[in-house]
């Protein structure tokens, strides 16, 4: 219960800042964006918007969630072996939580882009980003061709 009283206030205080000039746009319920209406309308900026609030929410939750569990982890136990385990255990959350925070970051630039009106679009060719792909990945920056250029790129320099 006091995990969801938290969320809720995190959620709250990220709605507020962001919120902060910005008359608030009421989105009908089960609303989904469409390829029938027009691209990146303040509702579709709106849908996005919160569905970024809502994954950073969780992964906010997650890392605090993580932070409680190690703090309060014995590692005063007898059993070598439990202790190697906790230790193992403890690892793993914090390279997950590391690749967390480099999402967050994501999360971040995707908010900025949204406040300045370039989300979903490419940042590389200014297309429209399909909104498949951009349900799939909220923070994708650049379509599909773009992206699968770039990662072609990427290999081709990294075998150099």
């Amino acid at each position: 219960m006091e995990a969801t009283s938290l969320k809720s206030k995190n959620e709250a205080a990220i709605s507020s800042v962001i919120n902060e000039n910005k008359p608030e746009i009421q989105l009908p319920v089960n609303y989904k964006p469409s390829s029938q209406e027009e691209f990146m309308n303040p509702k579709q900026m709106e849908y996005f918007r919160q569905k970024l609030l809502r994954w950073r929410a969780e992964l906010l939750d997650d890392a605090n969630q993580t932070i409680a569990n190690l703090s309060t982890e014995s590692l005063h136990r007898p059993d070598q072996m439990d202790r190697a385990q906790i230790e193992s255990n403890a690892t793993l959350d914090l390279r997950t939580r590391d690749r967390e925070r480099k999402l967050l970051q994501k999360i971040e630039a995707a908010m900025r882009r949204i406040e300045d009106g370039s989300y979903g679009y490419c940042e590389e060719t200014g297309e429209p980003i399909n909104l498949s792909r951009l349900e799939a990945r909220p923070i994708a920056s650049l379509s599909l061709h773009a992206q699968e250029l770039h990662e072609r790129m990427e290999r081709v320099h990294r075998d150099d």
